[in-house]
């Protein structure tokens, strides 16, 4: 599970989070060492532990001050978790200091029944498994590992019988953009609660080439909101801010209405989160980052707590501010809801302030109308 961008529905007036105090999700990487090999992975993840892992006792005090927030979501990732053998001393930790904590393991020889009964005894209700591609010579390349697709279809299938929650993630780039209708296909029917499409930062492993054009881009965000109106399940995007401006663009082509008002009901009903902002992430050696997408380090746990860092510390401060936000995302009507991909402006420009390359829209001067939705051509097989 990751970082996530929904599409945008207006409420009504209700009690608001505040980001600049609290995050909404809390990602914490306890280790770095896992069995795949994957070309995009961002930890670069390695065969064995780092000997400089937060120990479980240090482990134990982080989750006290990510408490200290009050309830977020603590999403406990790696590498691979379940390479550390107190992956349930910490699950159980979480839990009992009112965490809401999930779990996203690699899916290796190391899933099996038995460990998913312990995940549900130990009290998680929902765990994640990656899905790149709709057959063995799509996925197993992306994943670096022969079998990796038919261990992650035995995984899916054995954490649904377990009774678990399922949340499929697929990361979004060259290697399968056009294999996303048959990977939709296979979701539909393996009875997910979510599909959260990623899109690819080059961070890490992860190479520019790989990365869709802004265009591109475009086109995935118009072809995943018309699938997700025709099934049941969840779909959403991480990293893919600008699908939020697309799904609001086709609210107003639809529904009519002038853009200042449905905006200002959204800053009024649901603040967005981006790298930074409701969202913060947690090293395996204890750095903190405002996601694991934009690799600079805002301070360690091993010298001040995570509220400190995390509400004081001048780059989050930066990077909650959208009035900060440089280029066409500076002059964007739609920055509010959001306000570009800090983590992929960060790779591509070494400024996490600077726009996002991968955003085709244009803002529009004071006179001119409200662009409408890209007409940009479907995604094959849609």
């Amino acid at each position: 599970m990751r970082e996530t961008e929904a599409v945008p529905v207006i409420r009504g007036e209700q009690k608001l989070p505040d980001y600049g105090q609290a995050p909404q999700v809390i990602f914490w990487e306890i280790t770095r060492a896992c069995a795949l090999a994957c070309i995009h992975c961002r930890a670069q993840a390695q065969p064995k532990r780092h000997p400089l892992e937060l120990t479980t006792e240090e482990g134990f005090r982080l989750m006290d001050q990510m408490a200290e927030f009050g309830h977020p979501i603590l999403v406990i990732s790696g590498g691979d978790p379940l390479m550390r053998r107190d992956v349930f001393d910490l699950i159980a930790y979480g839990i009992e200091k009112g965490l809401r904590v999930s779990l996203s393991p690699s899916a290796t020889a190391l899933v099996t029944p038995k460990v998913l009964k312990r995940v549900k005894e130990a009290g998680i209700s929902r765990l994640s498994f990656s899905l790149d591609g709709s057959c063995p010579e799509i996925h197993d390349t992306f994943r670096g590992v022969s079998g990796s697709f038919g261990r992650t279809m035995e995984c899916i299938r054995d954490a649904l019988e377990a009774g678990l929650s399922l949340h499929v993630n697929t990361t979004v780039s060259r290697h399968n953009v056009a294999d996303l209708p048959a990977i939709a296909q296979i979701i539909t029917q393996q009875n997910a609660l979510l599909w959260d499409l990623f899109f690819l930062v080059p961070t890490g492993r992860g190479k520019r080439e790989d990365v869709l054009s802004a265009a591109e881009h475009e086109a995935v965000f118009q072809w995943i909101l018309g699938f997700s109106r025709q099934v049941s399940f969840g779909v959403r995007t991480t990293l893919g801010q600008p699908y939020r401006r697309v799904a609001l663009q086709r609210e107003l082509q639809e529904k009519g209405g002038r853009m200042e008002d449905v905006l200002a009901a959204f800053r009024r009903s649901q603040p967005s989160t981006n790298d930074g902002k409701g969202v913060c992430f947690v090293s395996h050696l204890g750095e903190v980052y405002p996601s694991g997408f934009l690799p600079i380090s805002a301070g360690n746990v091993r010298k001040e707590s995570l509220a400190t860092i995390y509400r004081e510390s001048s780059l989050f401060r930066e990077l909650r501010d959208v009035s900060l936000l440089k280029g066409k995302c500076g002059r964007c009507p739609f920055n509010v809801i959001c306000g570009g991909c800090r983590a992929r402006a960060y790779a591509f420009t070494g400024d996490y302030l600077e726009a996002d390359p991968t955003c085709p829209y244009q803002p529009p001067d004071d006179k001119a109308p409200l662009e409408g939705p890209s007409s940009l051509p479907a995604l094959a097989g849609s």
